[in-house]
């Protein structure tokens, strides 16, 4: 009897904006807005930080939407930042995503899925039940991928579906806050100001997944034709849902009940359907966040193999099980986001995460400037809409905000330094053992 060989799974157009979605839905929309009122106590900013914020990201997604189609190859700014730039970039991106690009989101979707649990159940210890959903889908991810990938599709859909009739309850709660859309005195000086732009890497960090397809760009389907309208789908359908969801926090909760909070929608939900049924909509939310975990750890191990198959020293994370899953690589993650769920607060994550993401890609979407005068006749089977506006606006928002972080938050972004210094090394010692850089 003849053996069959498992035929890859192809990822389509909707599955890819799923990935997206489900990446940017989850622990910043839930958690931030809370940070962001400790300094910003006015409607019109905080509402302006999300449009902003997901305007980025759109520029950002048509971006990485004509290098993904150029240089389609799986493994996210890894790939891109090296074939643009040089080796050594393109490792020190790929460490970025090994140790936080993946495993801290992870880490902070858990670790706030715990917390709105204990919300309702006190009893249930935060730090345990972050880890325990965790490790439960590390080991759903590491013995199917259909499964796997069908999983994450229905939490999608339950996940947009939740936001929707979210943001419509709100409208029947007894006693609303004043929301005024319109700009008041003192609103733009706000808008200008240092609190503004340290509280868009908190927005920056809930869109982080706009590019969640460049990271399996090699599993797509046609990338060459779905990547951009994948990324830029999945982006814009998060625009309008943080939007509207932030209008309803701010609508149901008075700022300073919010202000320093994490679990925001549990305060929401109980100002709009009372105390049982705020309960109720915490652990929704709870099993909304699920997603979130389940979709970064498919995603993360990917880095993590095709930077195994370049670089000798870390060669043991490209090993893959007959099904195609590297195994190596979610161990490897799943330790890291353990590290991280049992020594820091959700907190210094969120800033720590949020400044080192926004270096990385900030970096990837530059080098379309740098890609198009170095290889002008390259293939491009899409080119980025409104160029050379579109990343420019990415960049000049992302270079100001992380300006304004290192003043403000030198510590986080100190961590985010060592990070990278820390793989520099790994990459020099790695050049030694192969005595070459990586293909």
């Amino acid at each position: 009897m003849s053996q069959t060989t498992l035929s890859p799974v192809r990822i389509g157009l909707v599955t890819a904006a799923f990935m997206a979605i489900a990446n940017m839905i989850g622990t910043g929309i839930f958690t931030s807005l809370g940070f962001q009122v400790a300094d910003i106590r006015s409607t019109f900013p905080v509402l302006m930080l999300w449009v902003v914020g997901g305007v980025v990201a759109l520029c950002g997604a048509l971006t990485y939407g004509e290098l993904g189609a150029a240089l389609p190859r799986s493994g996210g700014e890894y790939n891109l930042v090296q074939r643009i730039y040089h080796p050594s970039l393109g490792f020190l991106a790929g460490w970025v995503s090994i140790t936080v690009g993946f495993s801290a989101p992870t880490a902070l979707a858990a670790m706030a899925l715990a917390t709105y649990v204990h919300s309702v159940f006190p009893a249930v210890p935060v730090v345990h039940l972050g880890a325990a959903v965790v490790v439960f889908f590390t080991i759903l991810h590491s013995t199917t991928v259909r499964g796997g990938l069908a999983f994450n599709n229905v939490l999608t859909v339950l996940k947009i579906g939740l936001l929707f009739f979210f943001a419509g309850a709100a409208f029947a709660v007894e006693s609303p806050e004043s929301v005024n859309l319109l700009p008041r005195a003192g609103d733009w000086e706000l808008i200008t100001s240092g609190y503004f732009a340290v509280s868009l890497i908190y927005v920056a960090y809930a869109y982080t997944g706009w590019n969640a397809a460049i990271y399996i760009v090699g599993e797509m389907k046609d990338p060459g034709r779905h990547l951009a309208k994948a990324l830029f789908a999945g982006t814009l359908v998060v625009l309008v849902l943080y939007t509207l969801v932030n209008f309803v926090f701010l609508y149901s909760v008075p700022m300073d009940e919010l202000a320093g909070q994490i679990e925001v929608g549990y305060l929401s939900g109980t100002k709009i359907f009372g105390e049982v049924g705020g309960s109720v909509m915490a652990i929704i939310i709870a099993m909304v966040l699920t997603s979130t975990v389940s979709v970064m750890i498919y995603i993360g191990p990917r880095i993590m193999q095709v930077m195994g198959e370049d670089l000798p020293l870390l060669k043991k994370l490209a090993v893959k099980n007959a099904k195609g899953i590297p195994l190596n690589g979610m161990l490897l993650q799943v330790v890291i986001t353990l590290g991280f769920i049992y020594t820091s607060t959700f907190q210094q994550v969120l800033l720590y995460a949020g400044f080192t993401l926004a270096l990385v890609s900030t970096v990837a979407v530059a080098g379309i400037f740098v890609l198009r005068f170095k290889q002008p006749d390259l293939e491009r089977p899409y080119r980025t809409w409104g160029y050379p506006v579109t990343p420019l606006i990415f960049l000049a928002v992302s270079l100001w905000s992380l300006v304004f972080m290192v003043i403000n938050q030198p510590w986080e972004s100190f961590a985010g330094l060592v990070t990278l210094a820390t793989g520099l090394v790994i990459y020099l010692i790695n050049y030694l053992v192969a005595g070459r850089y990586p293909a």
